[in-house]
């Protein structure tokens, strides 16, 4: 078997092996190719279900799916939360087109403010600030969530140019924010809570030109504003979901889909 030193390290276009071959972190490869991870980030023209401001209408759009899987990926989190703590009963969603902002606040269990031992960090900062984390990767749990990859909110924060984290698990509130696309974090604001205090809130600032985007325009508001109605539908009477301020006004999966038929007549 011939030794490394003598196997021909270049190629036949006389690139080396080193050129040909190379190795980069997680985050630079998220950052150079997203669409591997949510899907298409150009700018398309489809017709598509969006939230009009009054009701569900088939529309033709132009909007990057990227962007939407990024967003999508903060809200289903939060649905998500119903699983594990049946007692959420409140989701609230910001979308501030004026300042390229959306949060994302639920309540019904927080994330456990602890140190972990293995990792040495806090556990908020594992979940949102390191690739590859998840409580989804025991194989001895079933699973009624949406996601298992270990990516999820970290595609968020890494494509975000500002990403924040807020909870209280009853014993302690925990902030901390992630700047540069995850690259500069600051350290955790921890302070005590009070034991009825259990929400969890994810704010982010898009990196839009990531995107080919310049604002969240109303064409990538509105199919946002209907994947929020959706989550009402899914969520029914036990959750009060609210858009920038406002109850949705869907309390069963009927009234859901009547904001696709029209309601009934009496």
């Amino acid at each position: 078997m011939a030794s490394p030193s003598e196997v021909n390290s270049q190629t036949e276009e006389g690139e080396t092996v080193e050129d040909v071959y190379q190795m980069e972190p997680e985050i630079e490869v998220l950052l150079k190719r997203p669409d591997i991870f949510i899907g298409n980030t150009d700018k398309v023209t489809q017709t598509v279900w969006v939230h009009d401001g009054q009701r569900v209408v088939s529309k033709t759009i132009v909007f990057v799916p990227g962007f939407y899987k990024m967003f999508d990926e903060i809200v289903v989190n939060a649905a998500d939360n119903k699983v594990r703590n049946p007692s959420m009963d409140i989701l609230k969603i910001e979308i501030d087109e004026n300042k390229n902002f959306i949060s994302v606040w639920n309540n019904g269990g927080g994330i456990p403010v602890v140190w972990h031992e293995t990792h040495k960090l806090y556990v908020p900062e594992m979940i949102f600030g390191h690739l590859r984390s998840s409580s989804n990767y025991n194989d001895n749990k079933t699973r009624l969530t949406g996601g298992r990859n270990g990516y999820g909110a970290k595609i968020t924060n890494i494509l975000s140019t500002e990403f924040i984290i807020e909870t209280c698990d009853g014993s302690k509130y925990y902030r901390q924010s992630f700047k540069n696309n995850m690259k500069e974090k600051s350290e955790p604001l921890i302070r005590d809570c009070k034991p009825n205090e259990k929400w969890t809130c994810v704010s982010f600032y898009p990196d839009l030109a990531r995107f080919g985007m310049d604002v969240l325009d109303e064409d990538t508001v509105s199919l946002m504003r209907r994947r929020v109605y959706d989550l009402a539908g899914v969520l029914g009477k036990t959750t009060k979901v609210y858009l920038n301020g406002q109850q949705i006004p869907v309390k069963s999966f009927s009234d859901y889909v009547d904001l696709y038929l029209g309601p009934k007549d009496s």
